[in-house]
């Protein structure tokens, strides 16, 4: 049996959310579970706090949370994100064995020797990620990967465990059964009255591998202290950007995009031979005057060469004066895939793309000449009501610039939306049976019973359903901006059904449900 290896292990307690979180741009503190084949994959402190639990079903995590988020769970999510993170606890250790997204393991030995001992080398580690803004991380230090991911997940007040070397077997005798093998043989082992990791190790190392097989085997030396699991380090990732510096500075977007002209031939060259195309760049720019100006470009295709310096020019146009669109002399211009596809997912169908290839080519092209905004098309966005979720972005980007449709909206109209939305609410009159105008009051009670209403003012049509009110009451903080409203949903003789609001005792119809 191998001697263990002293292993330093961090671990990203939730990372399956804190992934979500950085992807979408969300809040910390909103309560959000992720969900997959209906039950709770992951969810958040603030969502365990209500009573939401891994492995719920999700309408049982939604009645004890009710304002909670629910995304699909997308496995990818985690693998991107950790990516940078992982990137930057190699530049600080070397020999990092990915586990799985927000685990993962190296030797201990380098690094306790470079930075003076093993817990001065998980005191790095712990700054890193605090830098890369990945909080909350543990660390675990002992004789193989096993024992350092309890350490890890031992829940101490400290962020960083340490097991004495020749201490593990000791650490590890009052863990329970079930950390350590296979539910199935977890079970058979509590039934013979095998509860700890220490009754388990102390039984016969033969005789547990003649009745449970090999890996139990392997297994018993582990719970001995003996683990001889081994760290192997991933292979770093290939490097597709491309930089290049300007000696002297230029001052002009011309000189610059055409100087950088081959750089993005080069870039998309070398994704095609290695059979990938981008779908996202992030673009950085620096000047003499020591700015850096660095955005995040996406394309609803694949980025070609005429594409990157397309966004080159719209960055370098937007980021000083008109004239120019230059504060200083641009010294450094870099390139980074941020999204990378196989080729062979966007590759052309035997008779062409269609329509829509052709579309996508005229869009393009009218982009280039007008700018990144000149072509815009429809996108949905956050907010409570219909218009305010009407989002323009411009051709291209997948994102609107305001709050994300994802976010909880309280009060926000249920599914399914209205049809037609109208640009400007057009004035509507609500009538009770009576004749008089109904009305809200600051409770919420109505003045009579919807009967008749108008949508163009002249014409009275009869109500024969209706629903509602459901109170708005927006930035209450705010004397200039805030608003309180009811909104209804009626149903006229037609059977065509409306979405009525009624502020300040006037009636406005907002949309139509086609």
């Amino acid at each position: 049996m191998t001697a263990p290896t002293r292993t330093i292990l961090l671990w990203c307690p939730d990372w399956p959310v804190t992934a979500a979180r950085r992807s979408r741009a969300l809040e910390p503190d909103v309560p959000l579970a992720l969900v997959e084949s209906g039950l709770v994959f992951a969810c958040s402190a603030t969502a365990r706090d209500e009573g939401v639990r891994r492995g719920q079903r999700l309408r049982e995590a939604q009645a004890r949370c009710p304002g909670l988020l629910v995304l699909p769970y997308a496995a990818e999510a985690d693998a991107r994100e950790f990516e940078p993170v992982i990137a930057g606890i190699e530049a600080t250790i070397s020999g990092v064995q990915l586990l799985r997204p927000g685990l993962c393991a190296m030797p201990a030995r380098g690094p306790a020797r470079y930075y003076g001992g093993e817990e001065e080398a998980a005191l790095w580690l712990l700054d890193t990620l605090d830098e890369v803004g990945v909080h909350g991380s543990r660390i675990g230090v002992a004789d193989g990967p096993f024992a350092a991911e309890q350490a890890a997940r031992s829940g101490t007040p400290s962020r960083i465990t340490i097991v004495p070397p020749g201490g593990t077997a000791e650490f590890l005798a009052p863990l329970p059964i079930g950390l350590l093998v296979e539910p199935a043989q977890a079970a058979l082992l509590l039934r013979l009255g095998i509860r700890t990791v220490a009754d388990f190790s102390r039984l016969d190392a033969d005789d547990v591998e003649a009745r449970f097989g090999r890996e139990a085997g392997r297994l018993h030396a582990v719970a001995s202290g003996l683990d001889g699991g081994r760290i192997v380090p991933r292979l770093p990732p290939e490097q597709w950007d491309v930089g290049l510096a300007f000696e002297p500075p230029l001052d002009r977007v011309d000189q610059v995009t055409f100087g950088f002209r081959a750089s993005a031939d080069r870039f998309i060259e070398e994704l095609v031979r290695a059979r990938l195309v981008a779908t996202a760049i992030g673009i950085e720019v620096e000047s003499e005057s020591g700015e850096l100006s660095r955005r995040s470009w996406l394309h609803p295709r694949s980025f070609t060469a005429a594409d990157v310096l397309d966004r080159l020019r719209w960055q370098l146009q937007g980021s000083g004066r008109i004239e120019s669109g230059l504060s200083s002399g641009i010294t450094r211009v870099r390139v980074v895939p941020e999204s990378l596809e196989a080729i062979g997912d966007h590759e052309q169908g035997l008779w062409g793309s269609g329509h829509d290839e052709r579309v996508h080519h005229g869009l393009s092209r009218m982009q280039s000449l007008l700018g990144h905004g000149g072509v815009l098309t429809a996108a949905v966005g956050g907010g409570r009501g219909p218009l305010e979720r009407e989002t323009l972005v411009p051709w291209g980007d997948r994102r609107p610039a305001g709050g994300s449709p994802e976010r909880p909206w309280p009060g926000r109209l249920p599914p399914p939306a209205p049809g037609s939305v109208f640009e400007r609410p057009r004035p509507a009159i609500v009538l009770s049976s009576d004749g008089s105008p109904v009305t809200v009051d600051g409770r919420g009670a109505l003045s009579g019973v919807p009967s008749r209403f108008s949508a163009d003012g002249t014409t009275l049509r009869t109500l024969s359903a209706w629903a509602g009110p459901w109170q708005i009451d927006e930035r209450w903080w705010d004397a200039e901006n805030s608003r309180r409203a009811s909104r209804f949903q009626v149903v006229d003789e037609t059977g065509a059904a409306w979405l009525l609001v009624l502020e300040d005792r006037l009636w406005w119809v907002e949309a139509r449900y086609d």
